[in-house]
């Protein structure tokens, strides 16, 4: 069960993925043919049952895609996405060191946490794969990846990101310029770009993998550039802005907000 998101990011190498928040193994398989990545599915804001997740993610696999899942606040969440074969968790709104150990915890198996066994599932190829191999490999191969999305989160940074097991932070902006009380400026504003500048000296220092979120291909390759390591984009958002360009190009018709 190689990950290779995860071998390419030990290696220095950058990832780009997709976070998909609506139910479409086909969209996913269309992401693995457009070469990304990781494709990143949101049960934290999207609509999906188990069983969905289970067919996003055999959808990802048959393209080569590594699939994460961004997980809800459901205390078994962390357990069924892994069950059911997701190489990477991220957590949402990990705002202290404790946040990140239980999220550790419900990640890997004992005794370095407390993940229940199991090998009937998907992820064990439904009993092919067990015992100490299986256990092992799971805990070596999955990425679990932390969101700093608060102001809170960011002032505990160093701390949450020194719990063994960590691979990476994520920088959720639009979460953390909320929380910041600027709501209308943003992740542009002054005030939330000084903090996450801040987070990404932090990583810099510590030689800690930073991912975040796009909006388009130049924000990627900005987010890049500014020492990002993972970035996703988010489908959805992608396709509507580029369906409205065709129709504003073509229709000489304005936008609609």
């Amino acid at each position: 069960m190689k990950n290779e998101v995860k071998r390419k990011l030990k290696n220095g190498e950058k990832v780009l993925g997709c976070f998909i928040g609506t139910y479409s193994p086909n969209l996913v398989e269309l992401m693995g043919y457009a070469g990304f990545d990781f494709i990143v599915i949101d049960d934290e804001h999207g609509a999906f049952s188990h069983s969905e997740i289970e067919n996003m993610i055999r959808s990802a696999e048959s393209v080569n895609v590594v699939p994460i899942v961004r997980v809800s606040y459901e205390p078994s969440s962390i357990q069924k996405a892994l069950d059911r074969g997701a190489k990477g968790i991220q957590i949402p709104m990990v705002n202290t060191k404790e946040d990140a150990e239980e999220a550790v915890q419900k990640a890997k198996f004992p005794p370095r946490g407390s993940r229940g066994a199991a090998y009937s599932h998907r992820a064990a190829r439904f009993g092919k794969d067990s015992g100490k191999s299986f256990l092992d490999a799971s805990d070596e191969n999955i990425l679990v990846i932390p969101h700093i999305e608060t102001l809170e989160a960011a002032e505990n940074f160093a701390e949450i990101m020194s719990v063994d097991g960590i691979d990476l932070a994520f920088i959720g902006t639009t979460d953390l310029s909320v929380n910041m009380g600027f709501k209308e400026e943003g992740p542009k504003h002054p005030e939330v770009q000084k903090v996450v500048n801040n987070i990404y000296r932090k990583a810099k220092e510590k030689n800690i993998i930073i991912g975040t979120v796009a909006a388009d291909s130049s924000s990627v390759q900005d987010a890049f550039d500014k020492g990002a390591s993972y970035v996703g984009v988010v489908a959805i958002s992608v396709i509507l802005n580029t369906m409205e360009k065709i129709v504003k190009e073509n229709k000489g018709e304005t936008i609609k907000s």
